[in-house]
């Protein structure tokens, strides 16, 4: 199931941005093969390839949550296709305290500031989480979507 975002609805920036033990930011070009790895071992080679794109595009549209110097998550957006948000992913260490909602805003708040009205999370895995942080709502008809006749190892 894909999920859309109305980018315009979204509160202004403020303290969803904070977390006092992590650092988000976008990655310098000497990590990207480390992110891109990490990405890899952590969820899966899709991901990995999505989140390279991600790296490539320029301005780079990918953010990453750093906790005690170390990747705790990622975000990218206009990675498969324009418009579309994520893949998202957190380590599992690092879950259920904000960094993917962080990861998520900081991702969206790029996307508008650059123009976009919507955002799409494609074939969305814990469409919960993508309601409350962002007021996602379902797309009728959106399954299976643009990864229809995707090639699986």
């Amino acid at each position: 199931m894909d999920m859309l975002i109305k980018l315009y609805d979204l509160p202004a920036v403020d303290s969803t941005l904070r977390c006092p033990d992590a650092i988000y930011r976008k990655p310098l070009a000497p990590e990207h093969s480390l992110i891109a790895d990490w990405v890899r071992h952590e969820f899966s080679p899709g991901w990995a390839s999505e989140a390279r794109v991600a790296l490539s595009n320029r301005p780079v549209s990918l953010y990453v949550a750093l906790q005690a110097g170390s990747l705790a998550g990622f975000c990218c957006y206009d990675a498969t296709a324009r418009g579309f948000v994520g893949p998202i992913g957190v380590a599992a260490s690092a879950r259920r305290g904000g960094v993917g909602a962080i990861l998520l805003r900081a991702c969206l708040y790029d996307m508008r500031s650059v123009g976009y009205a919507y955002a799409i999370a494609g074939a969305v895995g814990a469409p919960e989480f993508f309601r409350r942080v962002a007021g996602a709502f379902e797309i009728e008809g959106s399954t299976p979507g643009i990864y229809r006749n995707m090639l699986r190892p």
